[in-house]
C-alpha cells in the first residue's frame, strides 16, 4: 500500500505526545503529515516554532492553499479548520465541530474523501470525542487507522472514543507509533 498522507489529531496532553511521535521520525520520512492540536483561538503560532526544536522534519502552520508536499509536517492554525484537498490544504472558519476549531473530524474526513485508502489516521491523547467519527471515515475508505493505547495517554477519552467508533488497525503505546509508521510506509521510498 502506498500511503500519501498521515493525519494526526490530539488534544489534552498532545504537546508531549507530538514531541515523542514526530520527534522519532527520521529526516527522510517520505509522507506529508497534517496535525490538528486543539488549542485556544487566541493561541499564537509559536507551537510550530516550539515543536521544531525537537523534530528532524520541517513543520509549519498551514496557510490557505499551501501545497501538500511529502516529508513535511503541517499544523492547523488556531481557530481554523484544516481541510485536505487534491494536492493542497484549505482553511475554513465554519462553525466549531465537537466544540473545536480546528476539528480533528473535519481534517480526517476531508483526507478520507481526497486520498481514500492512501490515508493514515492517528488519534492520540485527548479529553473529548473529536476524531472518532473522522477515523471511522478513514477506515471506511480502507485507509490505515491507528490509536494511541489509552493506557499510555495523558487523557484516555479520545483514544477510547476512537476505538469504540471503529475497528482500528493498530492500538499502540505512544513510543511504538513512529517505528510502526516507518515500517508500514517504507514502500513509499522504493
Amino acid at each position: 500500500m502506498a500511503f500519501e498522507i498521515i493525519v494526526i489529531g490530539t488534544s489534552l496532553g498532545g504537546l508531549s505526545a507530538l514531541r515523542v511521535l514526530l520527534g522519532s521520525l527520521p529526516r527522510d520520512f517520505p509522507l506529508a503529515i497534517a496535525v490538528v492540536q486543539h488549542r485556544y483561538k487566541d493561541f499564537n503560532n509559536s507551537l510550530s516554532s516550539f515543536l521544531q526544536q525537537f523534530l528532524s522534519l520541517p513543520i509549519k502552520d498551514v496557510e490557505d492553499k499551501d501545497p501538500i508536499q511529502p516529508g513535511k509536517i503541517y499544523l492547523a492554525p488556531a481557530d481554523y479548520h484544516l481541510l485536505v484537498e487534491p494536492g493542497y490544504f484549505s482553511l475554513s472558519i465554519d462553525e466549531p465541530v465537537s466544540f473545536a476549531r480546528p476539528s480533528i473530524d473535519v481534517l480526517f474526513e476531508s483526507a478520507a474523501d481526497t486520498y481514500r485508502d492512501r490515508t493514515v489516521g492517528i488519534v492520540l491523547t485527548g479529553a473529548n470525542h473529536d476524531g472518532a467519527r473522522g477515523l471511522s471515515s478513514i477506515k471506511t475508505a480502507n485507509g490505515l487507522t491507528i490509536v494511541q493505547d489509552p493506557a499510555s495517554a495523558e487523557s484516555n477519552i479520545m483514544p477510547l472514543a476512537a476505538i469504540a467508533a471503529t475497528c482500528v488497525d493498530a492500538i499502540l503505546p505512544l513510543a511504538e507509533i513512529a517505528p510502526y509508521l516507518m515500517n508500514r510506509c517504507a514502500s513509499v521510498r522504493s
